[in-house]
């Protein structure tokens, strides 16, 4: 049995379009055990919460934005495999922009989200891959949240899929399920950068 996992991004749920999609492809598959989780917004409790998830190490994590993020910290952690969307890189600099408090529409929660949450992102952010090559990484020019370009930088040896426009949902992303399953339940031994 192969175990997925999924991160959503920051201010969203395992309710979101992408977390569906990809629950329902994957579910079709044999063998394979698919959890997407529901984050609390800051980030040491969110990292509680991933802490408890990974003591059975999953195969490999799929990560939409912070949770691209929050997938490397886990891979680089206990070596699996990874798919980012549209990740953010260096997240303490962007969310910085989004102090507040948020309310989870599944945890049911309110959570303030504070300056001392940029530090411990920051804390968390791997300096360096390992083995860039057990990424998948997913970007659309276009995001208008996240320049694609610090991911492109960050990720270099990685599979890297630059497809021109689209924006930070990713768009057509259920068309990439495939190509993200096979990635993630299969070894990949080598990365390139292919622009579409």
């Amino acid at each position: 049995m192969q175990r997925i996992l999924y991160l959503h991004g920051f201010a969203s749920s395992s309710l979101s379009t992408k977390a569906v999609q990809t629950q329902a492809y994957f579910a079709a598959l044999p063998n394979v055990h698919f959890q997407a989780l529901d984050l609390p917004y800051t980030p040491d409790a969110a990292m509680q919460v991933l802490e408890q998830a990974i003591v059975q190490p999953p195969t490999a994590i799929i990560g939409s934005s912070l949770g691209g993020f929050l997938a490397t910290v886990l891979a680089e952690r206990i070596g699996c495999r990874a798919c980012v969307i549209n990740p953010a890189v260096a997240p303490h600099r962007v969310l910085s922009q989004f102090l507040g408090e948020y309310e989870h529409p599944v945890l049911q929660q309110r959570y303030q989200v504070q300056a001392q949450h940029m530090q411990q992102l920051e804390a968390l952010m791997p300096m360096q891959l390992q083995q860039p090559s057990r990424y998948l990484v997913l970007l659309q020019s276009g995001d208008e949240v996240l320049d694609y370009r610090l991911a492109v930088d960050y990720y270099q040896g990685a599979q890297v899929q630059l497809v021109t426009g689209g924006d930070h949902s990713f768009i057509g992303y259920q068309d990439y399920l495939p190509h993200i399953a096979d990635f993630c339940l299969q070894p990949q031994e080598t990365g390139s950068q292919i622009t579409v």
